[in-house]
């Protein structure tokens, strides 16, 4: 087999847990998906709809969506207040940015102009970034800043946000929580402790502090650290590897895009030279 030659590779993916499994599989890999996360509505509402209702009333000069998912949350929240175009072309009025191409698609669809994309990796510094880039266009002195959470706050963004003038007014549409099945999660981080795993992936950070979560919970905290410093591990961009490095744990590939098909098959590629190594170790 090409690419993974029949290693054992482990995801925590879990939106798209078959398709990455299919994917290890066409790259040559014997997969093991373990979900770690999913995804639940905010608790109240109440704060969404206060958000919703300032920007019907145009009070926000810019709205940041963080992700397609909680762009459709938004939009879906949205339309227990009002008719679905008529919060569509109230954010047509702001300048909306979008991280990255799924919220851009998103936008499409809504036919909701986007007034700034921000390229990969697509990080809070590369939203900072292309902000001062546009900021003739988009300024942020004086402005108010709505931003959809992607699942949990991001400080550092709000904090650059504010040191250049701007109101910031973060909601969460959504929230990341354990999955209500732990068992496949446990079962891979005991597969992974016992050195039957080759290769681990993350696509989030948060995928790696839910599995360091569930070890912790069955006695193997120290013990699942130690193991993914025995294997190939692969993080989808900079700041799932940032999560990773601050517990001392070796990232050995980020893609040449922060994508899954891209990061399988480099993946994939670097561990071909891994073949003749015991399974379990890393050099």
């Amino acid at each position: 087999m090409a690419g993974f030659n029949g290693l054992r590779v482990l995801s925590f993916e879990s939106r798209r847990a078959k398709e990455i499994a299919q994917l290890i599989s066409i790259n040559g890999g014997v997969p093991m998906v373990a979900p770690s996360t999913r995804e639940l509505p905010a608790d109240s509402g109440a704060e969404e709809r206060a958000l919703i209702r300032q920007i019907l009333e145009g009070r926000f000069d810019a709205v940041i969506l963080m992700t397609g998912v909680g762009a459709r949350a938004l939009a879906a929240i949205a339309e227990t207040l009002c008719p679905r175009q008529t919060f569509f072309d109230a954010l047509a009025r702001t300048h909306v940015i979008v991280r990255g191409p799924k919220p851009a698609a998103v936008m499409r669809e809504f036919q909701v102009p986007v007034a700034l994309a921000v390229p990969e990796p697509n990080t809070w510094r590369q939203i900072v970034e292309a902000l001062d880039r546009r900021v003739e266009t988009i300024p942020l002195s004086g402005r108010r800043v709505a931003v959809q959470e992607h699942g949990e706050p991001s400080p550092q963004l709000y904090d650059a946000l504010r040191e250049r003038g701007a109101e910031v007014f973060p909601v969460r549409v959504y929230r990341w929580e354990l999955p209500e099945d732990m068992a496949p999660l446990r079962n891979a981080i005991r597969a992974l402790v016992a050195s039957e795993v080759d290769v681990v992936m993350f696509t989030s950070r948060v995928q790696f502090i839910h599995a360091a979560r569930a070890a912790s919970e069955i006695g193997l905290g120290e013990e699942f650290k130690q193991a993914l410093k025995r294997v190939l591990v692969a993080s989808i961009g900079p700041v799932a590897s940032a999560a990773l490095r601050d517990e001392g744990i070796r990232v050995d590939l980020e893609p040449s895009h922060p994508k899954m098909g891209f990061l399988v098959k480099e993946a994939a590629e670097k561990s071909a030279a891994l073949g003749n190594r015991q399974p379990g170790t890393r050099q």
